[in-house]
């Protein structure tokens, strides 16, 4: 029996992941909806099965209490708080807090 080639079964992974948001994103503006939730939901499935983090960018556009594509406006709510940015998922009433990253300043370096 072959051995697993775990690094690049990763590398794969992580390129199907981003291809799969891609076209999330592609059918999301389109209007397709249910497309674009299969799509991030197999992101997510894939991301599990291969133990690959999803990259932080990506993190934000999909919900990960119901593993649907968001939309602001559309799909979900997007504020300002204060010092944060907060998202809520319109299906399942999930919410996310992001900071807002300030420039450091040139003297603290």
């Amino acid at each position: 029996m072959p051995r697993r080639r775990k690094k690049e079964e990763r590398k794969i992974a992580f390129e199907r992941i981003n291809v799969l948001f891609g076209l999330a994103e592609k059918y999301g503006l389109k209007g397709n909806t249910q497309r674009a939730n299969r799509y991030a939901h197999l992101a997510w499935k894939i991301g599990m099965r291969y133990n690959v983090t999803i990259p932080g960018n990506l993190k934000r556009k999909y919900c990960r209490g119901c593993h649907t594509f968001l939309r602001p406006g559309i799909n979900c709510r997007v504020r300002l708080t204060g010092d944060r940015i907060t998202t809520v998922c319109e299906k399942c009433g999930r919410f996310y807090r992001y900071p807002i990253l300030k420039e450091r300043n040139a003297s603290t370096k």
